[in-house]
């Protein structure tokens, strides 16, 4: 199942994640990719971690959003699809 978070405006990210992934898949879209890929990737990847999520493909498009929007929108994604498959919230 495919869930969503954000808004596709100018200081947002929106991510769409799906947890029926075998393996981890990111896939980033930002015109700042060659600047500030790696730390949305690591962002991400850090969140992943803490939220315990290892099988998932994520989109992430970025808009110019801090890491901390980044983050917070990714676990907003994460327990919606959590939820989605009637798992217990992280």
């Amino acid at each position: 199942m495919l869930v969503s978070s954000g808004f596709r405006q100018k200081d947002d990210v929106y991510i769409e994640l799906s947890l029926d992934h075998q393996g981890l898949a990111i896939e980033l879209v930002s015109s700042v990719a060659k600047l500030f890929g790696p730390q949305i990737e690591k962002v991400a990847r850090d969140t992943l971690v803490q939220m315990h999520v290892e099988n998932v493909f994520l989109k992430i498009e970025d808009f110019g959003a801090l890491d901390f929007v980044i983050r917070a929108r990714l676990k907003t994604a994460i327990k919606r699809a959590l939820a989605a498959e009637g798992t217990k919230n992280v």
